[in-house]
């Protein structure tokens, strides 16, 4: 009981909200609010029923009640855990209701847009804090909201970038103690050393050097965190009552798809044993393609929670200093990440949906041809196959983007999420991360500060209350593609290359058509025999069109590299 009081208090003492006991700092803050005593006035009329804050605290007690049965230390941590997690819901809650009273007020239209922004910083903060403070899936969830740039406010994506890097490390104990659970031997038994200290965290499992004891060789282990058994089942169901209570008192605003996702996609990310056969089928995959620079470590050996990889090191894409020190250009890695990702989506191999920045390495490599890097992917946990007619139309909606053919996004999008024609220009937004004007005549171009700062605040307007149910509504990979476009899309950004964008877009267009022409050649193959008149003429129609797509995007890449070697300004869209 001690233990929730402490927490509640800290939790109520954030920042600026009082339930009626207000410190003298926080009276100093109010005081410097032009709209101080009105919204304390409101804040007090709209402020959350007892019967919640009840219901709240007496549901972390009970959790704790049921748990100490089993172990009294145990029981006291998950009162502590639930707690800071529905002690910020409350306050957030309150907070977004009691802000959103001045939108209906006439006298603070000018002001709103400020007052609202303060509103999402102060939430985030309040989340960011318990996230951090709670670790375990929370931190997953911190690190998937931060490059929800197409859906959550600028505040909220910012706040939770430190959680790309920012995890918990387990105990060198921990992990021999698992070990012993998971193998029936200890860790000295499989290697002859292996570092205590890992080099690694994220946000399910870390990673230590080890050598491998038949063979010497030098190799990483993955190790789940041990606690993850532990709070899992509890994370899971506090973060399903979290968008639940938010469902409740904002309906229009309903993120139950974001809970529903974690719960389809974590068994899988965790389960070690599954990452380790991705990997290699990634692996064996991209070997078949000539000059492709991706590298997957190969696996030794895996269980559940254990996973013992070759060890091959390299430098995060966004350390531009070391790329520039090691003469490896910007625009090559670019393009590169650009060709893995598309294989993905328009080839025939599993797509990886995780591609942030920590799961993404460069390493010099003088002996490849073509390029003087390697691209080394890590974290095989969540992978997802898609549908082929998906593939397809997904490729069409693309081609029309890229070609500014608004009746073909419209159709295509139709196809692919079953998007209406009142909900396509968000779709459209969405998915290209672009302000719909720009969407309209030409997304090949460089995305200004201002333009994402005008496309986070149409969030504020009632865009993203519209945006909120059209991703409710998509099917769940479509989720994943998403997710995945925005997570590239954010590390092409970060290279800061000379070319922007333009040059990526021919990669995607090159793969695009290339979907398209398969699906002609299976279509006239359905109709009989590749020699009948008919068929052949049709072939060589097919054969046409995607040559002619194929000299055009060649004849515009050679136009673009040209200009880069003359150190002409780039070319700024197609």
């Amino acid at each position: 009981m001690r233990n929730l009081r402490i927490t509640v208090a800290q939790n109520f003492r954030s920042h600026w909200i009082c339930l009626g006991c207000l410190r003298q700092k926080e009276q100093s803050i109010w005081a410097t609010a032009p709209f101080s005593t009105a919204y304390q006035k409101s804040f007090n009329q709209h402020r959350t029923p007892q019967r919640i804050i009840w219901a709240i605290v007496g549901g972390a007690l009970g959790a704790g009640a049921i748990a100490s049965f089993q172990d009294v230390k145990h029981g006291a941590a998950v009162v502590q855990r639930s707690a800071r997690v529905l002690g910020a819901l409350l306050l957030n809650v309150n907070d977004y209701r009691t802000v959103l009273k001045f939108k209906e007020e006439d006298k603070y239209e000018a002001r709103w847009q400020s007052i609202l922004k303060a509103c999402h910083q102060r939430c985030a903060d309040r989340t960011f804090r318990v996230l951090e403070q709670n670790g375990s899936i929370f931190i997953k969830l911190g690190q998937h909201l931060s490059s929800m740039n197409y859906l959550l406010p600028l505040e909220w994506t910012r706040t939770f970038i430190p959680l790309q890097d920012h995890c918990p490390e387990s105990s060198y104990e921990a992990i021999e103690n698992m070990f012993i659970e998971d193998t029936g031997q200890p860790i000295a038994a499989y290697f002859d050393t292996f570092d205590r200290k890992p080099i690694g965290a994220a946000s399910l499992a870390q990673v230590h050097l080890a050598t491998l004891k038949d063979t010497g060789a030098k190799v990483a282990v993955k190790v789940q965190h041990p606690a993850l058994k532990e709070w899992v089942p509890l994370d899971l169901a506090l973060t399903r009552l979290t968008f639940s209570t938010l469902k409740y008192f904002f309906p229009e605003y309903d993120l139950e798809w974001l809970s529903n996702e974690m719960e389809s996609s974590l068994p899988q990310e965790l389960d070690f044993a599954l990452e380790g056969q991705n990997a290699l089928v990634t692996r064996d995959y991209f070997k078949m393609i000539k000059d492709s620079p991706l590298v997957v470590p190969d696996v030794y050996w895996g269980r559940k929670r254990i996973l013992v990889m070759e060890y091959i090191a390299g430098h995060r894409t966004d350390d531009l200093e070391y790329l520039d020190s090691n003469g490896i250009d910007r625009d090559e890695v670019s393009a590169a990440l650009a060709r893995i990702f598309n294989e993905m989506i328009f080839g025939d191999t599993p797509l990886h949906c995780d591609p942030h920045g920590g799961n993404i390495a460069i390493r010099p490599n003088d002996k490849r041809t073509g390029h003087n890097f390697d691209v080394i992917l890590y974290d095989h946990g969540l992978y997802r196959d898609i549908p082929l007619r998906m593939r397809r139309n997904y490729a069409k909606l693309w081609l029309a983007v890229i070609e500014a053919d608004e009746k073909g996004m419209r159709r295509y999008a139709r196809e692919v999420a079953g998007i209406t024609d009142d909900q396509f220009p968000l779709f459209a937004s969405a998915i290209t991360g672009r302000d719909y004007q720009a969407v309209t005549t030409s997304v090949v171009s460089t995305r200004s500060e201002e333009e994402k700062e005008v496309v986070s605040g149409a969030m504020g307007d009632g865009m993203l209350q519209e945006l909120v149910q059209l991703l409710g509504q998509v099917p769940r990979i479509v989720l994943l593609i998403l997710k995945t476009n925005d997570l590239t899309r954010n590390l092409d950004e970060s290279l800061q290359t000379r070319e922007g964008p333009v040059r990526n877009f021919l990669i995607l267009a090159r793969y695009c058509s290339r979907v398209v022409f398969r699906e002609q050649m299976d279509i006239i193959r359905s109709h009989g025999s590749m020699l009948w008149p008919s068929n052949v003429l049709q072939r060589l129609g097919a054969w046409s069109s995607y040559l002619r797509v194929e000299a055009k995007l060649s004849l515009y890449e050679w136009y673009v590299f040209f200009r880069r070697i003359a150190r002409l300004s780039p070319v700024a869209s197609i």
